[in-house]
């Protein structure tokens, strides 16, 4: 089975998908992007010919759905409609294509499973043990990896037993191993690569050897003011230009 690079939640942010790309170098066989390519950041098609180029295999997130105009955004907050509308307007067409054509998870491939938010609701924020507990329950494979809310981590489910965890990782490029209990079921998050939301500014992704039963949680650094000064620049709402720095 390959070892896999779980991306997520990249939001157009070409400095920290390229930070990842670096320090995730020689590490992976396969990637998989678990949605929202777009939305938020300044770089809507560099991000999709990043993605593109590489045959990352993705599935499609919210943003990616109101971005290429598969749905509308009236469910999104102002700040983030506002983004929607700029990114639309960005993004050459044939990208929009590819966006349009994204499929809705789950992916299934090597007895693993690939969401956006849950596995029987695409757009749905799984941040609770009650949440996570559906999720699980509803698994018929013992690994799901999931994105959308921006937070790394995830939940186990053992005996019945749900419980959730978060990696703590030192400042700096750097993660934290962890090993899995084959007599357990999973949800893990690879947090977000260009949006992190849990009060850690650095670019989230995993790394996954399901053939080893090991995962590993990495955080690194990025050129933040770049991305910021880019994104006011064209104009994008204040706020997403401020948030990036405290990582919420």
């Amino acid at each position: 089975m390959p070892r896999y690079l779980l991306l997520s939640d990249i939001h157009a942010n070409l400095t920290a998908l390229d930070a990842v790309l670096a320090a995730a170098k020689g590490r992976w066989d396969t990637a998989v992007c678990l949605g929202d390519v777009v939305g938020y950041g300044p770089d809507p098609n560099e991000v999709v010919d990043r993605i593109v180029a590489m045959g990352v295999r993705t599935i499609r997130g919210n943003h990616d759905k109101a971005g290429s105009g598969v749905e509308d955004s009236e469910d999104f907050n102002p700040i983030a409609r506002a983004a929607v509308e700029w990114t639309q307007h960005q993004l050459r067409p044939e990208n929009l294509t590819w966006l349009r054509e994204l499929p809705a998870g789950p992916l299934l491939e090597d007895g693993l499973a690939f969401v956006h938010g849950a596995l029987g609701d695409e757009d749905e924020y799984v941040f609770t043990i009650e949440g996570a507990a559906r999720s699980l329950r509803e698994a018929t494979l013992p690994l799901t990896f999931f994105g959308h809310t921006h937070v790394q981590g995830g939940f186990m489910m053992r005996n019945g037993r749900v419980e959730g965890f978060r990696p703590s990782i030192a400042p700096g490029l750097g993660f934290v191993p962890m090993e899995l209990d084959p007599d357990a079921r999973y949800l893990i998050n690879p947090g977000s690569i260009g949006q992190p939301r849990d009060g850690d500014p650095r670019a989230a992704f995993v790394l996954a050897d399901p053939d080893r039963q090991h995962i590993e949680f990495w955080r690194v650094p990025y050129d933040i003011e770049a991305v910021q000064k880019r994104m006011e620049e064209a104009g994008l709402p204040e706020p997403l230009v401020l948030r990036l720095a405290f990582g919420r």
